[in-house]
């Protein structure tokens, strides 16, 4: 009888070590770059209020924003490393793969009925298979948005008026070389420095969906908002394929469900913010301007070109994309 109680006592405590390490090893980690009050937060946090609501004590998504668990680069990184499970990249997925460029030709998408289409067009077909030849799976594809020009030199009207204009871009060819060619003097530089950059004057102006200009502050250290609109950024919930596929099966399932059902609440929340965030932008003091639409869709043509000549399957992928706008 002592050996039986010796060994159901050592059972237990076995028991009680195991179920921390257990717990632990399911505690889902989400990454992004946004700061609180943002999109990105906004989504994140439902995701991971839904999905919990779903898993119950098979495992938790716990959401860290602000760069908390690193800058975007870092997160891609750290998703293969098995660090984290999730991250929300935008741009920088541009540089991960050559299809995702897409997304940097300017003035592409139309509105966010036009980029539900192109999602149900070209995710399975090129997206994904971009993004698993380098070891991820896009499990979600959400929303940074449509990016505007804050400088304190002057209102942005034209392509002409970003002369000189030291503007902050993020770590992507292609954007790089679209303000280039308008002029501008591009300065790649993670999201979380551009703050202090902008206070001190180490740069003249950024460029960001509102929703990441008015939760990051920047209209405390900006003259001007231009509303250009020349780039809709989507975001894209990202995990490593590996590592992804070590969950338990119906772990995966609820993750994959509730990132996808989340979509059009994503785009409901965007469009919401577009409208209150110019007003209270406005209300703020920032001086707001329309820029001229019709002089950068002229002056973007070269970046077409480029990315037609240089990206296989470019010049069809665009073409795809462009007859997806007026589609019912």
């Amino acid at each position: 009888m002592r050996i039986v109680a010796r060994a159901l006592g050592v059972a237990v405590a076995a028991a009680l070590f195991a179920s921390p390490a257990l717990a632990q090893e399911l505690t889902l980690r989400f990454g992004h770059v946004g700061a609180p009050g943002s999109l990105f937060e906004i989504s994140a946090k439902e995701f991971a209020k839904r999905a919990n609501e779903k898993l119950g004590d098979k495992a938790e998504v716990q959401v860290f924003g602000a760069s908390q668990l690193g800058k975007d680069q870092e997160m891609l990184q750290k998703l293969k490393l098995g660090q984290i499970t999730f991250s929300l990249p935008s741009t920088v997925m541009s540089s991960v793969a050559d299809e995702f460029g897409i997304f940097e030709m300017p003035y592409i998408i139309k509105d966010r009925a036009h980029m539900k289409r192109v999602r149900d067009a070209i995710l399975d077909s090129h997206l994904q298979p971009a993004a698993k030849e380098k070891g991820y799976r896009i499990i979600g594809v959400w929303e940074n948005g449509f990016r505007n020009i804050t400088n304190n030199t002057r209102p942005i009207n034209t392509p002409e008026d970003l002369q000189g204009i030291k503007l902050r871009t993020p770590k992507g060819a292609w954007r790089v070389k679209m303000f280039k060619l308008y002029g501008a003097n591009p300065t790649p530089m993670s999201f979380s420095e551009v703050f202090t950059a902008l206070k001190t004057g180490v740069i003249d102006g950024q460029e960001n969906p509102l929703a990441q200009i008015w939760s990051a502050k920047f209209q405390e250290v900006q003259k001007y908002l231009s509303m250009t609109g020349h780039v809709y950024t989507p975001a894209y919930v990202l995990v490593s394929d590996a590592q992804f596929a070590k969950l338990p099966e119906d772990v995966q399932t609820i993750l994959v469900e509730t990132a996808q059902e989340l979509q059009d609440y994503v785009y409901e929340q965007a469009a919401r913010l577009d409208v209150e965030l110019l007003e209270k932008l406005k209300a703020g003091g920032i001086e707001v301007n329309e820029a001229d639409r019709e002089a950068f869709v002229a002056a973007s043509t070269p970046i077409y070109e480029e990315f037609t000549e240089t990206v296989e399957g470019g010049g069809e992928l665009i073409e795809t994309v462009q007859s997806l706008a007026d589609a019912e």
